[in-house]
């Protein structure tokens, strides 16, 4: 083990102010779905940019400019071959805390799922007033 290694804190309640500045950096990245589009195609393996691009439907500009943000935070490599740069997955760790989110938001909405189908049940039918026989109104 190297001896200039320091002890990394165990939490986010650990950081100081500027740490946490970084983390919400990180979050950012990850706070566009162009982005999340990206990440999951890249679970795959590596691809160019144009692929990224077109199963994204964007123009490789803007596919270059999301890719570039997720590469300076960390989450994805560039390798040049040639005229091509490809991309991959720099830590796979990404996929955990996406993953961790989602199942989250789901359960989050298969709890409240009960209260919103009050609001988007139709009522089978109109009872009668009571002293109405014909059941008019």
């Amino acid at each position: 083990m190297i001896d200039s290694v320091r002890e990394l804190p165990a939490s986010m309640k650990d950081l100081p102010a500027a740490a946490l500045t970084q983390v919400a950096e990180y979050f950012q990245a990850l706070a566009e779905p162009i982005r999340l589009q990206i990440l999951n195609l890249l679970r795959s393996g590596e691809r160019r940019v144009g692929d990224i691009a077109l199963h994204c439907g964007c123009t490789q500009a803007n596919a270059s400019r999301h890719l570039a943000l997720l590469s300076k935070q960390g989450m994805v490599v560039r390798v040049s071959r040639g005229t091509s740069a490809y991309y991959s997955i720099a830590d796979p760790a990404i996929y955990a805390l996406c993953d961790l989110v989602c199942n989250s938001i789901a359960c989050r909405l298969q709890r409240s799922a009960p209260d919103w189908s009050v609001f988007t049940r139709l009522p089978t039918a109109i009872a009668p007033e009571e002293g109405d026989p014909s059941g008019e109104r």
